[in-house]
């Protein structure tokens, strides 16, 4: 019954981790060197992460600068942001890119909490399914006697609460991801 619930609360726990990770990528008008984690750029035919190619650092609020340990994929990682869709255009002197941010309009902050928004529902839909799957399992121990009735409710009371709690804690990510989008 523990490993039951150790295991839920761990991938509830996961979860939650991974909409953290996705909305560092939202972004909120202000430089952050997560809106680059995502990009891949074609270095000698393979498919590489920005990071691995050079060092990415926030210059101020509003520029990004990357500077790239081989010269000769300068062009490369200007093009991989530019076909990333973030609506960066990047600047090159020859060693260094620069990134500069553009503030966000309305409109696209409004879809940008769409977006967020979006990524918390996926949470808690994982959140739920994760509930689902450990009370079928303690459904299971029970049906093979391995716990008695009473365990089998106490148990479902301690991952209900624990469900509960982690959907608490998407919705108060989620508040503080829409006000920092929404902030000028």
């Amino acid at each position: 019954m523990d490993t039951i619930i150790k295991d839920a609360k761990t991938r509830m726990e996961k979860s939650i981790d991974n909409l953290r990770g996705e909305l560092s990528k939202v972004r909120t008008g202000k430089a952050t060197t997560a809106i680059l984690d995502g990009i891949k750029v074609d270095y000698y035919g393979t498919s590489t992460p920005l990071k691995q190619l050079g060092n990415v650092t926030v210059l101020d609020v509003h520029t990004l600068a990357i500077t790239p340990w081989d010269k000769t994929v300068i062009s490369s990682v200007e093009k991989a942001i530019m076909v990333a869709d973030l609506g960066l255009n990047p600047i090159s002197d020859g060693t260094n890119i620069k990134v500069p941010i553009p503030p966000l309009t309305e409109e696209r902050r409004k879809d940008f909490v769409k977006l967020t928004r979006k990524f918390g529902e996926d949470t808690k839909v994982a959140i739920r399914n994760i509930r689902r799957d450990a009370n079928e399992h303690l459904k299971k121990a029970e049906k093979d006697k391995k716990m008695t009735e009473d365990e089998l409710k106490k148990a479902e009371d301690i991952i209900q609460k624990a469900t509960n709690e982690h959907i608490g804690i998407v919705d108060d990510i989620l508040k503080h991801k829409e006000k920092e989008i929404m902030e000028v």
